[in-house]
């Protein structure tokens, strides 16, 4: 099975890190899903077009639970990883066919401040409003 290489710049994360533990070869790992959008700009002028790409990564092990904890909805990244080709079986014990990326390297483009910031407000947000 090939690897190719996807690098996403400048992107922004469109909803929260999604952290759940799975059954690995020694125990278990933290495994985390996040979906990143990046702008891409075509031509020039009147005719420049703008276009969103949203990628869902998956991260795996200490990598994971860091996102996890870091990020939130908005916040800046770099993403390197790789693309793959996965089959699996559904519940219904059909073949599934599906393309994955996992990623290798990821940079906060954020300043602290801002992710501390956002941290904050995505709480303030996650609580049950009181009458």
């Amino acid at each position: 099975m090939a690897n190719v290489q996807v690098i996403q710049r400048h992107a922004h994360l469109a909803a929260a890190v999604k952290l759940e533990f799975v059954n690995g070869r020694e125990g278990k790992v933290a495994k985390a899903v996040l979906t990143a959008i990046s702008n891409q700009h075509r031509g020039s002028g009147e005719d420049r077009e703008e276009r969103a790409v949203s990628i869902r990564w998956t991260l795996w092990g200490k990598q994971a639970e860091h996102a996890a904890e870091y990020l939130g909805k908005g916040s800046h990244v770099n993403l390197v990883g790789r693309l793959h080709n996965n089959n699996y079986q559904d519940a219904e014990g059909g073949e599934v066919y599906a393309i994955e990326f996992t990623v290798e390297d990821i940079d906060y483009l954020d300043s602290r401040a801002e992710s501390e910031a956002r941290r904050s407000r995505n709480a303030q947000s996650r609580q049950p409003a009181t009458a």
